[in-house]
């Protein structure tokens, strides 16, 4: 069995003079503080600033009141959706996730909060730092045709763009996944959330997901509760599913030999959607799994660290309504 090549598709308590405060708990290398509930945290330093490097996932929490009824953030021209909880101490919060997109430019970036309280609004504003991460660069020599697009190939590809562009354009406006993310395949990971990939002496676009080598016909999970948006066969990607968790944010799993689910199926965390394959642009079987969140990419290993243990109550949940690689360009 020839050896397989990596794949390619796709946060000290701080002050605030008023009763508002806001925590930032950063999920990735940062050094944190680990509760008794597994919830890990990281706090602004006294210039208000926090700190993320590019892919990784930030938990904001803003307290809330009897008045409060919503709070949106906008960060990097994206919008960060909230959702209302109880906190562990019984308080009621919003609590949104911010993804650093894995091409963010790093520096200083404003991190802008509207909450609508009681009939007025009130704007906080803080500052995020984007840390580079140390992505890694992979070489790969491969047949041209693997690589390179004709241009009837091409007017395909840019169709399928617009497909999912479309499909995912309307998030759904509440929240559908719960506390405990799981990982969608056991296998070995084989291609690296990040990495440049450089492509018979030419740069390509950096893999946006994790690629997770499996022997064919392996089962894959869904990683949270959801509804599926979009199932398709691509160019690229293969045969995959686009599953809507709530509030902007998506996971994706490619390169499927199997599709065991339809549009506007719910789903539910651990459920079967799928079986592992090679199909779309793919050396070899394994499953290609990647997160959007408010559009940004982001590790989706991230996940599994998110500090919702379980215990999380939501203060206003909706239910949900009734070893190989890939090549080629990532999916929007």
């Amino acid at each position: 069995m020839s050896r397989p090549v990596k794949m390619s598709v796709g946060p000290r308590f701080f002050l605030w003079k008023g009763m508002l405060a806001i925590a930032i708990l950063i999920i990735g290398n940062l050094a944190v503080d680990r509760s008794a509930s597994g919830a890990s945290s990281t706090f602004a330093d006294d210039g208000g600033r926090y700190k993320g490097k590019q892919g990784q996932i930030l938990v904001v929490k803003v307290p809330a009141d009897e008045t409060s009824l919503e709070a949106r953030g906008t960060f990097m021209g994206r919008t960060v959706r909230f959702f209302r909880e109880i906190g562990p101490d019984g308080q009621k919060e919003f609590v949104g996730l911010l993804g650093i997109d894995m091409e963010d430019q790093p520096g200083i970036h404003e991190l802008a909060i509207e909450i609508e309280q009681g009939g007025r609004g009130r704007r906080l504003t803080y500052h995020v730092e984007v840390l580079k991460e140390k992505f890694r660069v992979e070489r790969l020599t491969l047949p041209k045709d693997k690589v390179d697009l004709d241009e009837r190939s091409m007017q395909r590809w840019k169709a399928e763009q617009e497909q999912v562009k479309t499909a995912l354009a309307n998030d759904s406006p509440v929240r559908l996944w719960q506390p405990d993310f799981v990982e969608p395949v056991s296998g070995r990971r084989t291609g690296i959330f990040g990495s440049v990939r450089i492509m018979n002496g030419q740069a390509r676009s950096p893999h946006n997901g994790e690629d997770i080598g499996a022997p064919v016909g392996t089962e894959v999970v869904v990683t949270n509760d959801g509804v599926v948006r979009l199932t398709v066969d691509h160019i690229f990607s293969g045969k995959g599913v686009y599953v809507d968790h709530g509030l902007g944010f998506y996971s994706m799993y490619f390169h499927l030999s199997e599709i065991l689910v339809k549009e506007g199926d719910t789903v539910r965390t651990g459920q079967v959607i799928g079986k592992v394959g090679a199909t779309g642009r793919a050396t070899g079987p394994h499953l290609h799994w990647g997160v959007k969140l408010n559009g940004a990419r982001v590790n989706p290993y991230a996940l599994l660290e998110l500090p919702f243990k379980g215990e999380a109550r939501s203060a206003t949940m909706t239910p949900i309504p009734d070893s190989p690689s890939a090549v080629g360009e990532p999916a929007p």
